[in-house]
């Protein structure tokens, strides 16, 4: 689903880091409803692409525009009602409860200085209840272990409604039940038609399951394209430079070295 004015629209783009350039001249325009990933090798620049996508740094070369304006044009608090970002790993300092964590999704959303609104609370708890975790809104975050922080990590994006949603490695920690639900949730907002997602991904099978648009990051080069045309064996073997094949299943392909 590719309807209606950009929502993210990238052009030229050039990323840098100290003595050495990540990507040059790269260019891809996400609509809502579409579900990208990012797949790539170790090191290419993914965390770094997502992150100038999400505001965090600025790009060497290049535009960005989000819903028509320029992304440096966006006041930082309406802004984060519109576009939110996962990073690949949080801290939790404080021993906050699940609900406190899920609740900062809405901070944006709430006026200042004052307490959240029950509405507040109850996009907290929704959020909380579709990643599994609604039984454990009072506990101390820092008594979960990880792939339960990870859950209530997802509960304050998703509490949070962007329209945008940026996630780096979504499923880092998470076991392979929880990995498949918290895709399903993601992609299933994204197919929604309000929303659209862009996550970088190691697991290429689940990339390929989930995504309508792909980013390859390589260390020779960037190509964005719909997911059927770039998420292949031949392809995904030049790029991490290790010859892949492709099985057949009934929910796509599955990616095995060869």
């Amino acid at each position: 689903m590719s309807a209606g004015a950009p929502l993210l629209n990238v052009f030229d783009l050039t990323l840098t880091v100290p003595n050495r350039t990540l990507c040059a001249g790269v260019s891809f325009i996400v609509h809502r409803g579409e579900c990208w990933v990012i797949v790539g090798p170790n090191g290419a620049g993914k965390t770094t692409l997502l992150a100038t996508l999400a505001g965090l740094r600025k790009p060497a070369g290049g535009t960005l525009q989000f819903a028509g304006r320029r992304l440096d044009d966006w006041q930082p608090r309406v802004r984060a009602k519109h576009l939110g970002f996962l990073p690949q790993d949080t801290v939790d300092a404080f021993p906050d409860t699940a609900l406190d964590i899920a609740l900062a999704g809405r901070h944006p959303h709430a006026a200042r200085w004052r307490p959240e609104a029950a509405e507040d609370v109850e996009f907290a708890r929704a959020a909380l209840a579709a990643v599994g975790m609604a039984d454990h809104a009072q506990r101390n975050v820092q008594t979960l272990s990880g792939g339960e922080r990870r859950r209530v990590a997802i509960a304050m994006l998703l509490a949070q409604d962007p329209d945008l949603m940026l996630l780096d490695e979504p499923t880092n920690h998470l076991d392979v039940a929880h990995e498949v639900r918290a895709l399903d949730l993601v992609s299933r907002l994204a197919r929604d038609g309000r929303h659209a997602v862009v996550m970088a991904l190691h697991d290429l099978t689940l990339a390929a399951r989930y995504a309508t648009h792909a980013v390859l990051f390589g260390f020779d080069g960037v190509t964005a394209g719909t997911a059927s045309d770039l998420l292949t064996a031949e392809r995904l073997s030049a790029l991490y430079g290790q010859k892949l094949v492709a099985v057949d299943s009934a929910r796509g392909p599955v990616f095995v070295p060869a």
